[in-house]
């Protein structure tokens, strides 16, 4: 048991520890999952990063003489209806769709941590006032409440950014709600409280960090759900413009050659569903990892 004299090694009993070591402990047992996912990820993000160096052709040259061309030789994955690389355009709209999920998931933990912990922490009418704005905006399916952000202005990226973030805002919130409202009964945060430590510190010193594990396993999980928000906004429209190579963008140019030319379909969205797939399994791995109910039934 810890008392207010030394309330550091009660946070790391109770929270599993916190420490460089302890998260690098956990790692060299990490899931299989979270290997797995890891990897894929990773050499998805180094082609993306990578792609303005290894694209062989440009992807927004228009070719006409090559156009609507099957996988071959020199276009790997073909061309689409400007004559336009498939492989290229895939890579570099890798860039777009994994930069776009990530950004709204940052976007969504920049507007839902603090109000999240706040309402956690202070409870009453501020609590309720953040969980009844969270409601309102829950009351509106995503792709919905998309639309409503994107629709009274011109389309433009970082207005899709923003408007994929603002949709993940309520479940944020009120997963680190539920965080905060377990570590506050916890004897050091009563020891914080004690010693008069303010508000700001307890929150930022005593809460957040134990908060981060859950927190960073559930953004993980959201990055996923951004990419495919992001690209079903592109799809009608209201996402990357002409001639971006947004995977979401890609797919819906080419829905009127499905028939004569799937694989300009079929590119992209095998990309995503890649790029689903290692999000998943990278956020299973990590729950696996680092959430405590799992490790003791593991």
């Amino acid at each position: 048991m810890a008392n207010s004299e030394n309330p550091v090694p009660a946070r790391q009993a109770r929270f599993g520890g916190s420490t460089a070591v302890q998260i690098a402990r956990r790692l060299r047992r990490a899931d299989g999952k979270l290997l797995v996912g890891g990897a894929m990820l990773g050499v998805l993000i180094a082609l993306s990063l990578l792609a303005p160096f290894i694209i062989p052709y440009d992807p927004v040259a228009l070719d006409i003489t090559s156009r609507l061309q099957p996988p071959s030789t020199a276009h790997w994955l073909g061309t689409d209806e400007y004559g336009r690389d498939v492989l290229s355009r895939i890579l570099m709209g890798g860039k777009l769709s994994l930069g776009l999920g990530f950004a709204a998931t940052a976007v969504s933990l920049l507007l839902g941590v603090p109000l999240g912990l706040w309402a956690g922490y202070r409870g009453g009418r501020y609590e309720e006032l953040i969980l009844r704005g969270c409601d309102v905006l829950m009351s509106f399916p995503p792709i919905m409440l998309g639309l409503l952000i994107l629709a009274v202005t011109p389309p433009a990226m970082w207005k899709l950014i923003i408007a994929v973030g603002i949709v993940y805002v309520p479940a944020t919130v009120r997963l680190t709600r539920a965080v905060t409202l377990e570590i506050v009964s916890e004897e050091f945060i009563l020891a914080a409280r004690v010693r008069g430590e303010r508000n700001s510190y307890i929150l930022l010193k005593e809460i957040l960090p134990n908060a981060m594990a859950p927190i960073v396993v559930e953004a993980s999980l959201r990055v996923t759900f951004a990419i495919l928000l992001g690209a079903a906004l592109s799809f009608i429209g209201l996402g990357a413009q002409p001639p971006s190579s947004d995977w979401g963008l890609m797919i819906s140019e080419a829905r009127p050659l499905l028939d004569s030319a799937p694989w300009i379909a079929l590119a992209p969205g095998f990309a995503m569903g890649l790029t689903v797939i290692a999000v998943n399994l990278l956020g299973d791995g990590l729950r696996a990892t680092f959430d405590p109910k799992l490790r003791r039934h593991n």
